[in-house]
């Protein structure tokens, strides 16, 4: 067992050792020091990958159909062709046949949570009439299409089942009438049958055996077999996201995200070995992960640092644990509970565990956060499958000022007006005024010629 690595140093201004997950007694400097490299760690994109993206996004453009099965041959290895982009009726069949009846049982129940959570965010239409007759109002309205992406993960052996259903289920619940499927191809050409079956549960119209920047290039341009779509939602790797910021006002998009993060914030009053398990949950992401530890005990982020060793050489993907750990994980020990929130906040981590006595006390403090998990038995794997609300989430910060998918990605507001001509009389004289403060003469003869 090798345990080396990850040997634990309580570390103060004058001491620095190579280990694993650190121990940073807060405040110092470097303390400090290590909380500005994870808040700012570099989750950018290069230039070289931003043309290579670029390019993808112009030759699907021009050549379409062409240009997306030339990168499925060249980048997921199988051959495919104009008929085999659409995933067939028959597949989807075969698809439900193949899982076991144990897998749709769990699938309905994480659904009929989805549904339940995100039916609550639908947004009604509205209109108010003044007594002067001026009336003002918003319609709501769904998008007309969405397409959702979904990762294929590791040759389509690991189908992130989940993907599907937060996509689509959100579009469902918004009224949006045609919702379609972007995912890799595996290399005999097919999809993975738990994911078609997924798709066929929420009621996905169509899904295309399309990966990468250039599925996103379709969804959002179109080409012979896909329609371009209004909104594009769903998780994907570095190339993926590049293409949806690239294409993000030519169609709309969920958000721009980058690497997963989870923080504890714990008090000692839990299992240290949960906490643990939670900070690998997120750190087997990415190397570029971060799994961070807030607690006001010295010998608690001491024990989960030790259960951390102990279970990061069971994973599949210890190595990429490793160098998340190593490179964005951290414990820091604060005075007290109120210091870490306040730590937390500064982070605006994309999950963010509370892990505390009495956690409801604290709640109200919380102000920047993707989603919050309350107590030692809400894990956050609970909120990636299960729980309802959506995974979905702002990451590098961006909890600050945004929030995760939810059926407000796939509606738009339209602003309603309508004045009588008294009430246009009354109020043209403050119009003409403050347009003519901003100069616009034109705006002002708009008013003006009505009020002869």
């Amino acid at each position: 067992m090798r345990l080396l690595f990850f040997s634990i140093s309580m570390i103060d201004d004058n001491e620095t050792k190579e280990t694993g997950m650190k121990i940073y007694k807060y405040p110092s400097e470097i303390a400090q020091k290590k909380l500005n490299e994870i808040i700012n760690r570099d989750v950018g994109f290069s230039e070289k990958n931003i043309a290579a993206v670029t390019d993808i996004i112009n030759n699907v453009k021009k050549n379409g159909d062409d240009a997306l099965i030339g990168y499925s041959m060249r980048f997921d290895l199988c051959k495919m062709d104009v008929s085999s982009l659409t995933a067939s009726k028959k597949e989807m069949e075969e698809a439900k046949e193949f899982v076991s009846k144990d897998f749709l049982t769990s699938l309905d129940i994480a659904i009929d949570k989805i549904k339940r959570f995100h039916a609550r965010q639908v947004e009604k239409s509205w209109i108010e009439t003044e007594e002067d007759g001026i009336i003002t109002g918003q319609l709501v309205n769904p998008v007309g299409s969405a397409g959702i992406y979904v990762p294929g993960g590791k040759g389509g052996k690991t189908p992130l089942v989940s993907s599907v259903l937060m996509g689509a289920l959100p579009a469902k619940i918004a009224g949006v009438k045609n919702i379609v499927m972007a995912t890799p191809p595996t290399e005999n050409g097919t999809v993975n049958p738990y994911l078609l079956a997924a798709a066929d549960r929420v009621g996905i119209d169509a899904v295309f055996k399309v990966g990468g920047a250039w599925a996103i290039a379709a969804m959002a341009y179109g080409t012979e077999t896909i329609n371009k779509v209004d909104v594009i939602a769903g998780p994907g790797n570095v190339y993926v996201t590049i293409a949806k910021k690239l294409v993000s006002g030519a169609v709309g998009i969920d958000m721009v995200a980058g690497p997963s993060e989870i923080l504890v914030v714990a008090d000692g009053s839990g299992p240290s070995e949960f906490t643990a398990a939670d900070l690998l949950s997120q750190a087997e992401h990415d190397v570029k992960a971060s799994a961070v530890l807030i607690t006001d005990s010295e010998k608690f982020a001491k024990d989960t640092a030790y259960n951390l060793s102990l279970q990061i050489e069971k994973l599949s993907r210890k190595d990429i644990a490793e160098q998340s750990i190593k490179s964005y994980g951290a414990a820091f020990v604060t005075e007290d509970i109120e210091t870490g929130i306040k730590l937390a906040n500064l982070i605006a981590p994309e999950h963010l565990q509370l892990c505390v006595q009495n956690p409801f006390d604290y709640i109200g403090k919380i102000k920047n956060a993707g989603a919050l998990f309350i107590g030692e038995y809400t894990p956050e794997p609970v909120g990636d499958y299960i729980a309802g609300p959506n995974h979905v989430l702002p990451t590098a910060g961006a909890a600050r000022f945004s929030s995760g998918l939810s059926v407000a990605n796939f509606i738009k507001k339209t602003n309603l007006i309508s004045y009588r001509q008294a009430a246009f009389n009354k109020e043209a004289k403050h119009i003409i005024r403050l347009a003519s403060t901003e100069g616009l003469d034109a705006h002002i003869n708009s008013i003006n010629i009505r009020c002869r």
